[in-house]
């Protein structure tokens, strides 16, 4: 499959909250606690503060959104996972800075997989005081140097 990275445009809001929306509903331990609008608000937000940057080929593919050194979102459309663009994306994040920090649900056991053979270490829990779902999350850290 082929693709590129690109920052993300204010259009690419629409196409980057389809993809959490989409997420969330196919995600059956994980309760939806946003609308769809507020799905591509919140792209809208973080498209707008420069974190973004999209996979793309004839469409948006995937996206991350790196503020500093913390890893928001990373986000792949269901029929382009397992082509690399995750990969792809958490390499782009790894060349723009030497530690990396992110969190992930618990049961997202997915995600943390994939995070831990991208060399991510867990260094904290909670119970999901800390999230909109109420949900038990995972903190995960990468150190250039340290994998």
């Amino acid at each position: 499959m082929s693709f590129y990275l690109r920052p993300a445009h204010d259009l690419d809001a629409g196409k980057m909250g389809a993809m959490l929306t989409e997420f969330v509903d196919q995600t059956a331990w994980l309760p939806k606690v946003r609308s769809s609008a507020e799905d591509i608000m919140y792209c809208a937000t973080m498209i707008e503060r420069g974190w973004v940057t999209i996979a793309t080929a004839d469409r948006p593919m995937g996206f991350i959104a790196l503020a500093d050194d913390e890893i928001l979102a990373l986000y792949v459309a269901p029929d382009a996972r397992r082509n690399g663009v995750g990969r792809q994306l958490m390499s782009y994040a790894k060349e723009r800075s030497d530690r990396l920090r992110l969190w992930t649900y618990k049961a997202n056991t997915v995600a943390r997989a994939f995070y831990r053979l991208s060399g991510f270490k867990e260094v904290g829990r909670t119970d999901g005081d800390y999230n909109d779902e109420g949900l038990p999350d995972v903190e995960y850290l990468w150190e250039r140097g340290a994998e």
